[in-house]
């Protein structure tokens, strides 16, 4: 395909067209199977690195810190995910205009696994609760800036036709990556600095092994048509959901899902230690085989989702029947109290957010207004995820203490049937809103 001086973004605009763009960038081509590959290992690695504390290795750190506190867990991830939240435009407007012979992505993703593995080390060592928040806050910030800087990656290269099944692939590998993490934290749960650093580690080792097989090329002689101004960085915190309308309502959409989904998932290791009566700490085995059960799930339904999108050319239907299938599985656990009633619902929820998660990404690509800027855009599309995981954590302590005396289990129910709603809602407005796209 050849480089022509006007960039064609993914929405069908010009460059110039698009919201006054101050930079240009060549057009996507077509990637081969084995680039796929190794970008998928990539993030199989930063999901790995990421997910393993937020949805295991941090409840145990505080559980051993602060025993009974469950609350506290909420505010630590919370209050990273809202650092992120704050920085991330920021990072995606400077990545875009990064020229180096590394270059655009590539030195975000390899300082982005290096600041993730310090802080895993700190959060191991910390001798109190508010330690492990202000390291978690410099791994949050690691790890989902190495993560952002794949999509922005999938945005500068792969083109329309391709954009389904790898978005498939990216969501299948985001759904395994925390189980197979989950099973090495628990082989090594007799030591917590290995419980972190092993995940982390080896996270880190497939991030990097990416850029090095399949180097991002030279960035220097990207034409950079324009200068930062402090108008452009305050303006790379938003758009104008007027003249984007469908990338707005498909914002918004995310955003009510992922709020629903982020109440359902906060809370995981304590939910499944009181409704099995088990300890914490061997929580581990029962969510790795939980997951592990509900691995063909979520791979059948995201490549199922991805391909057949693709194949009928329509995406905002798949979006819609994971956001049912995810009320299924939210209302199925909400009322369980055995391990069989929670395998259907947690297989349930993985099927459902694989789906929507490969489908709705495939959306993201095709209305952004921008492409040359996909770093700004995709950053202000995480919004939509990371807003959610900053509030919900934060509100969901005071759905389960509702009613809840003083040592008494805390009320897990109504958090699941709140998610549940949210999440419906956000497939319904994805599907009536959006008309770009089929």
């Amino acid at each position: 395909m050849p480089h022509n001086d006007r960039d064609i973004g993914v929405a069908g605009h010009t460059a110039d067209e698009a919201s006054g763009t101050e930079i240009e960038a060549p057009p996507p081509q077509r990637v081969g199977t084995a680039y796929i590959t190794w970008m998928m290992i990539a993030n199989f690695g930063a999901s790995l690195a990421l997910m393993v504390p937020l949805s295991y290795s941090l409840a145990v750190r505080i559980s051993e810190l602060a025993p009974g506190r469950e609350e506290l867990l909420g505010y630590v991830t919370g209050s990273a995910q809202f650092v992120y939240l704050v920085l991330s435009p920021l990072i995606g407007f400077w990545s875009d205009r990064t020229r180096s012979l590394l270059g655009r992505r590539t030195p975000f993703m390899i300082v982005g696994a290096v600041l993730g593995v310090v802080a895993l080390f700190g959060i191991a060592a910390a001798p109190s609760v508010s330690l492990v928040g202000l390291s978690w806050v410099v791994g949050m910030l690691g790890w989902s800036t190495a993560s952002q800087a794949i999509q922005n990656i999938q945005a500068d290269r792969v083109p329309e036709e391709q954009r389904g099944r790898i978005s498939a692939w990216t969501s299948v590998t985001s759904q395994i990556a925390p189980v197979i993490g989950i099973g090495i934290a628990y082989a090594v749960a007799s030591s917590t600095l290995l419980v972190f650093l092993v995940p982390g580690l080896l996270g880190a080792a497939m991030l990097v092994a990416f850029p090095l097989v399949k180097p991002e090329g030279d960035s220097r002689s990207l034409v950079r048509t324009g200068d930062v101004t402090l108008k452009s960085l305050v303006e790379s915190y938003g758009f104008n959901p007027r003249k984007y309308p469908d990338f707005g309502w498909n914002w918004l959409g995310r955003f009510v899902f992922f709020m629903g989904l982020y109440f359902n998932t906060t809370f995981g290791t304590f939910f499944y230690a009181q409704r099995l009566d088990v300890p914490v700490k061997e929580v581990a085995g029962v969510v790795a085989t939980i997951g592990i059960i509900g691995v063909l799930a979520a791979a059948g339904g995201a490549i199922g989702g991805g391909f057949l999108s693709d194949k009928l050319g329509r995406r905002k239907l798949f979006t819609l029947i994971g956001s049912a299938i995810f009320v299924a599985g939210a209302v199925t656990e909400a009322f369980a109290h055995s391990l069989p009633q929670l395998v259907v619902g947690a297989v349930l929820m993985q099927l459902a957010i694989a789906v929507f998660s490969a489908v709705d990404q495939a959306i993201v690509f095709a209305v952004l207004p921008d492409r040359a800027q996909a770093g700004r855009y995709l950053a202000v599309v995480a919004f939509a995820q990371k807003i959610p995981s900053a509030l919900a954590p934060l509100i969901a302590p005071l759905v389960i203490t509702i009613g809840v005396t003083d040592g008494g289990d805390k009320n897990y129910t109504p958090l699941y049937l709140i998610g549940a709603v949210l999440a419906l809602v956000g497939g319904l407005i994805i599907k009536l809103k959006v008309k770009s796209v089929r």
